[in-house]
């Protein structure tokens, strides 16, 4: 009978609270509306800046040339032998402007791997990637070393605009799979201590070539 009049009690309490509705204390915070403020800044500083904080290591070059030319260098000083590239197209463009490192097919004993992505995100220093690309999920995780290559035009502010972008590009081919990758991997499970590499790249390099 406790019991009873216990659970009697609860129900009244839940219908006098159901017929005296509250407001929504932040009614803007259901619109669509980014709760973020628009950068004060070039997108492409915002996005340098917040991904260098996340020791992610950021160039930017002129042209296809350019980027060549530094992705080049950056392989000969860390004297890499085996670097990985799945993605047809990325390959060809990079092989026309001059890039002969190539000289691997095994993503488990690559040196470094080479991806392109889907977007930039200037708000939190982000790569967002999805299973459409050649290279998936898979390549940018595996490899010890993930060198991005973007372009201009895939930066966007927020996240909210990286995943309209998406849905516009692939309309109801939509990939099963988008990922954001926030620079190299790094986890504090162990006492609390920040360690990187753990689940994923060492480094991240994004080369951000203007459009």
């Amino acid at each position: 009978m406790n019991v009873s009049a216990s659970k009697e009690n609860i129900l009244k309490k839940i219908r006098q609270a159901l017929s005296h509705p509250t407001n929504l204390p932040f009614p803007a915070s259901e619109g669509v509306d980014s709760v973020f403020k628009s950068s004060q800044q070039e997108l492409e500083f915002e996005f340098a800046e917040k991904f260098t904080k996340l020791q992610g290591r950021f160039s930017f070059c002129e042209n296809q040339q350019q980027l060549t030319e530094q992705l080049n260098t950056l392989i000969t000083a860390r004297n890499w032998q085996k670097i990985f590239c799945k993605e047809d197209i990325l390959k060809q463009n990079l092989t026309n402007n001059g890039f002969t490192n190539f000289h691997t097919t095994d993503i488990h004993s690559c040196d470094a791997a080479i991806t392109s992505c889907e977007q930039l995100i200037a708000r939190t220093g982000s790569i967002v990637m999805s299973a459409a690309q050649q290279s998936g999920r898979t390549v940018s995780v595996y490899a010890p070393v993930h060198i991005c290559i973007a372009y201009t035009n895939q930066l966007v502010y927020d996240i909210k605009d990286a995943i309209t972008n998406v849905k516009e590009k692939y309309f109801e081919a939509l990939p099963s799979l988008i990922t954001l990758a926030t620079g190299p991997s790094r986890t504090a499970d162990i006492e609390k201590t920040l360690v990187v590499g753990v689940h994923g790249p060492k480094e991240v390099f994004c080369f951000l070539v203007e459009e």
